[in-house]
């Protein structure tokens, strides 16, 4: 199989500042590990880098990295593990170049794409997306662009799991198959049962309401309406006499 080809130097500077004179060249650095070698400090051209990845697979293409030191150059299988990306003016940083075995796994990520009309959201349900990529295990030339998944089937309170992914051979989901990825759930609900149980204005108490809010008042008030009831009981007997 074929794989695109990207030139890099081996760097003698690390730390920092040989970072920074790296740029100042032109250049970007990184570095090549993996494998139980030990890791190069290398410096390549980012625009070579960029135009050589795949547009849909990105970070996930396989490169053959050819690596220039003393005169002599040596081919690896790599992968982009990691990129650093300046956020302000959008180019690279620093890349971490990992060396892969093609016929051995590597763990990945790759893209979620829901596809379909859900038939609960047509019957007023909401559509939602738990997860937006997947991790998942293949070798190399047998890693996945993106992952679909069809939601047509979908009622309300229905979802889809990992286990319901179709991943293709060679292909292993590193997730819970139990995982939901997709579900439709019915709108607002729960809010529609609070204002269901909510009181009504101007309803009339229940009878055991109406007794204990003057008890309830007496109590709020300290105590005061039991002295102000004994006052009046003993106005009443000496009017009695």
């Amino acid at each position: 199989m074929d794989f695109a080809k990207v030139n890099v130097e081996v760097r003698a500077g690390v730390g920092k500042g040989g970072s920074r004179k790296v740029r100042a060249a032109g250049k970007v650095p990184g570095v090549v590990y993996g494998r139980k070698q030990e890791p190069v400090p290398v410096t390549f051209d980012e625009k070579e880098l960029l135009t050589s990845l795949d547009k849909d697979k990105k970070r996930n293409t396989v490169l053959k990295l050819a690596i220039a030191r003393d005169g002599q150059s040596e081919e690896v299988t790599a992968m982009v593990r990691e990129a650093q990306v300046n956020p302000l003016s959008r180019r690279l940083v620093h890349v971490d170049f990992l060396r892969v075995d093609l016929n051995e796994e590597v763990h990945v990520t790759v893209p979620l794409v829901l596809i379909g009309k859900a038939v609960g959201t047509t019957n007023g349900g909401n559509l939602h997306q738990s997860l937006h990529s997947i991790s998942v295990a293949a070798k190399p030339a047998a890693i996945p662009t993106k992952l679909e998944a069809d939601v047509t089937a979908l009622e309300i309170g229905d979802a889809l799991h990992v286990s319901d992914l179709k991943l293709g051979e060679g292909v292993r989901a590193l997730l819970d198959p139990r995982d939901a990825i997709a579900s439709v759930v019915a709108p607002k609900a729960e809010k529609a049962e609070e204002a269901a149980a909510a009181p009504v204005e101007g309803a009339v108490p229940a009878e055991g309401a109406a007794a204990a809010a003057p008890a309830a008042g007496a109590a709020a008030a300290g105590g005061k309406a039991a002295p102000a009831a004994a006052g009046a009981a003993k106005e009443g007997e000496k009017k009695g006499k």
